[in-house]
């Protein structure tokens, strides 16, 4: 895939892709394919087509990964732990601060969703019936919120948040090893209490830090 290819290395930043031609026979496509290819890589921001020069790839501060497409592959070619450790630090700016506005904003719709997250995290036989609760906790957490600025986020790191939460619980002595550290975050933000509820998912953001560099 041209996209993965790119965000690996393959391609250097600021070099030319080779020719159409060419690129087909890399990837075994048609040229309709490849154009098509050509014109999202264009729109995601990882190249850029100049009379007379060529396709360049971009250089890398240009690369759009607040884009969930963008996220997803590059997610699949960066270096592990090293992708995982940024994901966490974005984490840990934004998910505690998401907290407090969550136990300050939240409204009936939005704390039955995340009532509903916590049960099923409770209710977990499996990893995967855990994951996916634990997914749903922190977007619901977002979503309480109530800044439509912050609730978008939960989609972009959606595929890439699912991957870490998985591999947290897989790393753990048990997978719900973390239901303590959720409870508290759900009963800070039922009660209203901001400040306990961004302390309490910073807590849990560091048992998670703790997994990643364990």
């Amino acid at each position: 895939m041209l996209a993965t290819a790119i965000l690996r290395g393959d391609y250097a930043p600021e070099s030319i892709l080779p020719r159409e031609a060419e690129l087909m026979e890399t990837f075994g496509v048609s040229r309709t394919v490849l154009r098509e290819a050509l014109r999202t890589l264009t729109s995601k921001g990882l190249i850029e087509s100049r009379p007379r020069v060529g396709t360049r790839v971009r250089p890398k501060p240009a690369w759009n990964l607040l884009d969930v497409d963008v996220l997803d592959w590059y997610s699949r070619v960066a270096e592990p732990m090293t992708f995982a450790l940024k994901l966490q630090e974005m984490r840990e700016m934004i998910e505690p601060y998401a907290a407090s506005l969550a136990a300050s904003s939240y409204t009936d719709h939005t704390f039955r969703a995340l009532e509903s997250a916590h049960a099923a995290m409770v209710a977990a036989r499996n990893v995967d019936e855990w994951v996916r609760a634990d997914l749903l906790f922190h977007l619901s957490v977002l979503t309480a919120c109530s800044n439509e600025l912050l609730i978008p986020l939960g989609t972009l790191i959606e595929r890439t948040l699912e991957a870490q939460l998985r591999l947290n619980a897989k790393r753990a002595e048990v997978f719900n090893a973390s239901l303590a550290e959720h409870t508290a975050v759900f009963d800070a933000i039922r009660v209203r209490d901001a400040s306990a509820a961004r302390a309490a998912m910073a807590g849990l953001l560091g048992v998670t830090r703790g997994r990643i560099e364990g």
